[in-house]
């Protein structure tokens, strides 16, 4: 997780700088309003004074207004943009921006004049290793989650056969175009030294999303077009289209920037803000040895996307690390990509679709039935799917973060997994998880470094999947071996437990085992509840248990115990986080990776010894989805763990009265799980 104390402070009252502004745009936009609060500006309509600022969009054509009032007044001007990583979709579809470039000297695109971007590539030293090391995490899960500055696009969507000279064109008249030193001359240019570069090469001109939305006019049209050079205008990933380029030819456009993060050296027909650095070849130099320093693509990085930005914390309101912007951006693009076209779904009980509707349903609304419409995506609860008929429905399960209090007893979840290969608890099938861990059998430093950080945070608050506060016994000394409970009718024994399939028949290999143990058994919750089958009568205990701990609170016995005993128990890959032994007599998500003393039948397909930080990475931050309940948005797992640790929300009042009638009718619990 990230460091509290890192995070750009709001500025306090005797801080602010007083900032008028004359536009309606400004007014209508309340998240730029706000985050230019947060960053210490006391926003003004109108009246701009002597000594102050006046703010204005970039260089827009209503920036002028604001421009002249500064004049007459003597104020300072702050131009406003939006950061390099904006929104699912362009600023027109109403979607307020993630972050900021509030700039008291320039705007970042003017290559006329210096900017506070430029000052900081061509100033800051840029080379503190920890700072480098977040620049190269950074541009790494962009480039993996495939972000941009609007990143609704469908990872689906076709891109054309590599090798091509990737030319990309622009809207007619954008500012970026006009004050980075270009014109339509510059990008008939630059389309004629394509192909004389590249004698017999295709070339692809990438057409702008603007102009394929019929927005805005291109530079480029079908006229251009010839048996060699083609029109793209697919709405598909900029660092899918630059994969395949064997070359890059830009004015001004970010996927110029784009291009040298993925390895390209791009030539730059105009003046944009990463011209000039030695990172691209620039056609158009003039004006540029105002910059004359020599950067790598972190550096440029650094300073670009960590260092100039003010990133926004959607989800508590106030100023962001970078980090905690692309979490929550990451977490926003995916739940987009999942459901824009929406899902139909089966085996939901009623209680859970007001929920998934939340998880889901945000941008086409979850249509609930065996039936899928035509066009959307089907899913179906684990637990209810029916093998060979649904077979093509994605797989739905709690997540292992999931809530403060149990599933069984109607609380909402803030994690679930989607699963279009099989299901975690199924060991009889590959699952997606499976293919997760061993594709993080290899981390980077920046994935190491968070999962650690989320590792230690989850043991240090004490936070399990239901969080449920508990009593914790005294336990005797000795070797104490934790054996937790498990609901004998639950998929995961069904499918996973193998011949150790009953509590009673886990305590008793565990005794064999370790004779001279403290055992320590701890019913499940849902069975003590009275929700679900598995209760153990205390006389069947004598001899096989030395400690009943009753409503005993998980984490806390986690920290008092050596090892753990389980059959496909979650509790077991809890112990694993705790740094525990843990033995296991089924074969759970996180058996045969060389974590546990196996006694089950487990997957050879598993079979390769991977480090528990790769199995956290894969089970904690790549499977699951998570929804924070208090902004009401897709999150990050740091965010969630923050959420569950500090409580303050709760299931609602039907809920709450739905749970209380599930206990006076436990004995027909299937109607509602």
């Amino acid at each position: 997780m990230a460091d509290p104390d890192d995070r750009p402070k709001a500025a306090g009252a005797a801080e602010r700088r007083r900032l008028s502004y004359y536009t309606a745009g400004f007014l209508r936009q309340r998240r730029v309003r706000r985050i230019l609060e947060l960053a210490g500006y006391d926003l003004r309509l109108g009246r701009a004074k002597a000594g102050a600022f006046v703010a204005v969009w970039g260089r827009s054509p209503y920036a002028a207004r604001g421009e002249a009032a500064a004049a007459r007044a003597g104020a300072g001007l702050v131009r406003v943009e939006d950061a390099f990583l904006r929104s699912l979709q362009a600023g027109r579809a109403g979607e307020p921006p993630l972050g900021l470039m509030i700039d008291d000297i320039g705007v970042y695109f003017d290559a006329s004049a210096p900017s506070r971007l430029e000052q900081i590539l061509a100033t800051d030293p840029l080379d503190h290793s920890d700072e480098l090391r977040r620049a190269h995490g950074g541009i790494a899960r962009i480039r993996e989650a495939q972000l941009s500055k609007y990143a609704g696009y469908d990872l689906e969507t076709p891109c054309p056969a590599a090798g091509y000279v990737l030319v990309i064109d622009q809207t007619r008249g954008d500012a970026s175009v006009t004050h980075g030193g270009a014109d339509a001359n510059t990008f008939k240019e630059m389309l004629y030294y394509a192909q004389a570069e590249h004698p017999g090469a295709r070339i692809l001109i990438k057409t702008h999303p603007e102009t394929v939305a019929g927005h805005r006019q291109g530079y480029f049209s079908a006229a251009d077009t010839s048996r060699r050079i083609s029109l793209f205008e697919g709405r598909v990933s900029p660092w899918a289209l630059l994969e395949g380029a064997v070359a890059v030819y830009t004015v001004t456009s970010q996927m110029g920037f784009e291009a040298i993060l993925a390895g390209h050296r791009p030539q730059v027909f105009g003046q944009p803000f990463y011209a000039g650095w030695g990172l691209s070849e620039d056609r158009n130099p003039r004006g540029l040895p105002r910059r004359g320093r020599v950067l790598t693509p972190a550096q440029l990085f650094l300073g670009a996307m960590i260092k100039a930005p003010t990133w926004y914390d959607v989800h508590n309101d106030r100023l962001a690390r970078f980090e905690e912007a692309l979490d929550s951006f990451e977490a926003e693009v995916r739940a987009w990509r999942e459901d824009h076209a929406g899902w139909t779904a089966a085996g939901m009980r009623l209680w859970k679709r007001a929920p998934l509707q939340q998880f889901f349903g945000r941008h086409k609304g979850i249509g609930f039935g065996k039936t899928a419409k035509a066009g959307r995506r089907a899913m179906v609860w684990a637990g209810q799917a029916n093998e060979g008929k649904d077979e093509r429905r994605v797989r739905l399960e709690d997540g292992f973060l999931r809530s403060r209090g149990l599933g069984a007893a109607l609380t909402p979840p803030l994690s679930l997994v989607l699963d279009d290969l099989g299901i975690y608890y199924d060991p009889t099938r590959e699952s997606r998880l499976e293919r997760l861990v061993l594709a993080r059998a290899n981390l980077r430093p920046d994935q190491s470094a968070r999962v650690r950080a989320l590792i230690e945070a989850i043991c240090s608050l004490g936070v399990t999947k239901y969080n449920l506060k508990g009593q914790m016994p005294v336990l005797p000394a000795g070797r104490r071996i934790l054996v937790p409970g498990q609901v004998e009718d639950d998929a995961s024994i069904r499918l996973g437990a193998g011949d150790i399939c009953t509590n009673l028949g886990l305590l008793a290999a565990a005794r064999r085992a370790n004779p001279k143990a403290v055992i320590v058994f701890k019913p499940h919750p849902d069975v003590e509840a009275g929700l679900r089958p598995g209760a153990v009568a205390p006389r069947d205990l004598v001899g096989l248990a030395d400690v009943l701990a009753e409503n005993a609170d998980a984490a806390a016995l986690l920290g008092q115990v050596e090892e753990v005993w389980t059959m496909t128990s979650l509790l077991g890959f809890e112990a694993l986080l705790r740094g525990l032994t843990v033995t296991t007599t089924g074969a759970p998500f996180y058996a045969g990776w060389g974590l546990t003393t196996d006694k089950g039948r487990v997957p050879a397909r598993r079979g390769r010894h991977i480090s528990l930080e790769s199995l956290a990475h894969a089970a904690l931050i790549d499977y699951p989805r998570y929804f924070d309940p208090v902004s009401q948005r897709p999150c990050s797992p740091e965010l969630a763990l923050a959420r569950l640790s500090a409580g303050g929300f709760g299931r609602g009042p039907g809920n709450r009265a739905l749970a209380k009638l599930q206990g006076l009718f436990a004995s027909y619990a299937w109607i509602w799980r």
